[in-house]
């Protein structure tokens, strides 16, 4: 088998439009820079900021400071959420995280990466879903392409490369199921 080298001057990601205007995707970086991606504490701005941009988050939701969402008109956020600090949302498609979820500082959700077995690296866009109460611990990564079940765990520092069953706590890289979530109720 002859093996082909990586050439990045082939590289072309012309097909990629994530949306938004040159004006749009230049004041969503400025401001993204100045209350997002900084020390800026105050959620409900953060909130309406995103909202401005086209992204649709429901109610009760927390954004950390030192969070980096790419495009927030690729994104949906629902009611009592969590986004700890340092989370990065790389959201070139859609991210879709339901009610009641929690991602942990440091995590990744991304939705971009390259096709390796192309000489030319081509970019590849999947979406991500997390269903409702799934947590994602600190310093994890969702892959593109990967939905979480609802009321899963992704325990710290470990890699969802595929689609995570319900009600499950999973570990590693890549994440494997190590046992049943059982969720008690609150009296």
């Amino acid at each position: 088998m002859s093996a082909s080298k990586t050439d990045l001057s082939k590289y072309n990601n012309d097909w990629y439009q994530p949306g938004g205007s040159v004006l749009k995707k230049t004041c969503w970086y400025v401001l993204h820079a100045i209350f997002i991606h900084s020390a800026f504490p105050f959620s409900s701005f953060k909130v309406f900021l995103l909202r401005l941009f086209g992204a649709s988050i429901g109610t009760s939701v927390t954004i950390k400071p030192n969070v980096t969402i790419k495009y927030p008109w690729h994104l949906t956020i629902g009611n009592h959420v969590w986004i700890g600090e340092q989370v990065w949302i790389d959201n070139l498609s859609r991210v879709t995280i339901k009610n009641n979820c929690c991602v942990s500082q440091g995590a990744m959700l991304l939705c971009g990466n390259h096709d390796y077995s192309k000489t030319s690296f081509d970019l590849i866009v999947k979406d991500i879903t997390l269903e409702e109460g799934v947590w994602i611990g600190a310093k994890s990564i969702v892959c593109p392409g990967v939905s979480i079940g609802s009321h899963s765990v992704l325990t710290v520092n470990s890699v969802a490369s595929k689609n995570l069953e319900s009600c499950a706590i999973y570990q590693g890289n890549p994440a494997v199921k190590i046992k049943e979530r059982v969720i008690k109720i609150d009296n």
